[in-house]
């Protein structure tokens, strides 16, 4: 196990054991884009991380873990103080687990076992013992995991390409893209269903649920949430939020 600090160079790949854990306590940290042979389980014990993808946009909120498969090229921007775990898997044994991103929930057993992986020193035998009981688990729980809503796929369409400027900007209505772009509603639409499987007001509706969580993470308040993402009121967000994952942003939060 290392501890990271943000100024720390570290590549799992030029260790040779099976799995490699690290853990880090970072603040405003970009990780700048990058890929790894190997497959990586990150885990989020405080604080809220941002994964950029090729064509998709990942949430990692607090206490949940994202499972970036083998040579997936992403990027990870953490903002204020994210405490986490990392847990890198030969290509091997992240054959086992799903060949696409995925943000899971971490249930207390997969919590428990993520804390002496990460620690676990870099020469441990993974074949034997605890440690291999410790893996076999980590591998069941990841399998089982229930998928988190925490992925926003982008459109690619060059006439979209003002919308994606700055992700942390509430997207227009479609009546400004309309004007925005110059396409028609119609038009838009196709667009949205044909490149992310979604409808524009689908679409925006997940970038807010996505944004919401990461400000709340983040220490905002909930008026703040509303004001900032074009609620009319702190009940309306509440609604919203309750409507997207079945509680209250308190729930949300609380129960993890």
């Amino acid at each position: 196990m290392t501890w990271l600090a943000a100024t720390t160079s570290f590549d799992p790949d030029r260790l040779t054991a099976p799995v490699i854990g690290i853990a880090a306590l970072l603040g405003d940290h970009d990780s700048g884009l990058h890929r790894h042979q190997r497959g990586q389980l990150l885990f989020t014990q405080q604080g809220c991380t941002r994964i950029t993808l090729d064509n998709q946009l990942c949430l990692l909120p607090p206490t949940r873990a994202a499972w970036i498969p083998c040579g997936v090229p992403h990027r990870a921007v953490m903002h204020k103080t994210v405490d986490y775990r990392s847990v890198y898997v030969s290509p091997a044994l992240a054959a086992q687990l799903p060949k696409q991103v995925r943000v899971i929930e971490v249930s207390a057993l997969l919590r428990a076992v993520l804390e002496p992986m990460a620690m676990a020193p870099f020469e441990t035998d993974w074949q034997t013992g605890r440690y291999a009981h410790l893996l076999g688990l980590c591998l069941d729980e990841i399998q089982a995991a229930t998928e988190q809503p925490m992925l926003l796929p982008l459109p690619q369409d060059k006439r979209l390409a003002p919308l994606l400027v700055d992700l942390e900007m509430l997207p227009p209505t479609l009546q400004d893209l309309e004007k925005k772009i110059g396409a028609s509603a119609k038009t838009i639409g196709r667009i949205f269903l044909r490149e992310t499987g979604l409808g524009y007001q689908q679409w925006r509706q997940q970038w807010r649920l996505m944004r919401v969580i990461e400000l709340l993470a983040s220490g905002r308040s909930l008026g703040y949430c509303a004001f900032a993402l074009g609620f009319a009121s702190d009940s309306a967000l509440i609604a919203f939020f309750k409507g997207m994952t079945g509680t209250t942003p308190r729930g949300y939060f609380k129960s993890r």
